[in-house]
């Protein structure tokens, strides 16, 4: 993909717009229904690079206002999702060769939006030399409901970010 014009979406295509079809909006069966009575969720994965930042943030903007939670949610996942995955290109893979892969997961469930950022990096380590503030999940948690940070046996690190959704009073 080096010099290409395309997204930095690992699927090849272009990440949705507000006007695209719900191709990456999928009902899930064993999830709790949400307020419209059918539970969605997206997945995608994108290499662990500056642009992909940019593309995980208008896919999950998308996915939100296609989910129809409030505006206000819509930007406080935006911001939340844009300082994860800001994190692992700038943290997760900074000794490997190639960039790593970024899984991006999100469901709305209930009343509840949840954005899961997953790498195979280093996972969560201390360092001084870093070229950030170290503020990214400090906003992370400013803007979440609920965070959790997994680090799984194998490596890397997942990301859980939940987000409230008012349920509608109107029928």
């Amino acid at each position: 993909m080096n010099g290409s014009t395309r997204s930095p979406r690992r699927s090849g295509g272009t990440p949705p717009d507000d006007d695209a079809g719900e191709a990456d909006v999928t009902p899930v069966g064993d999830w709790p229904a949400s307020s419209a009575g059918t539970a969605m969720r997206f997945q995608d994965s994108y290499p662990a690079r500056p642009d992909s930042v940019s593309a995980i943030r208008k896919a999950l903007q998308s996915f939100a206002r296609r989910c129809k939670v409030p505006q206000e949610t819509v930007e406080a996942v935006a911001l939340a999702a844009s300082e994860a995955a800001t994190n692992v290109v700038v943290h997760a893979y900074r000794d490997a060769e190639q960039p790593g892969q970024i899984d991006v997961a999100a469901a709305l469930a209930a009343d509840e939006l949840w954005v899961i950022i997953t790498d195979e990096g280093l996972g969560l380590r201390p360092r001084t030399d870093s070229p950030g503030l170290g503020l990214g999940l400090a906003i992370i948690a400013q803007m979440a409901d609920g965070v959790d940070l997994v680090q799984p046996a194998a490596g890397g690190l997942e990301l859980r970010m939940r987000f409230a959704v008012a349920r509608s009073t109107s029928g």
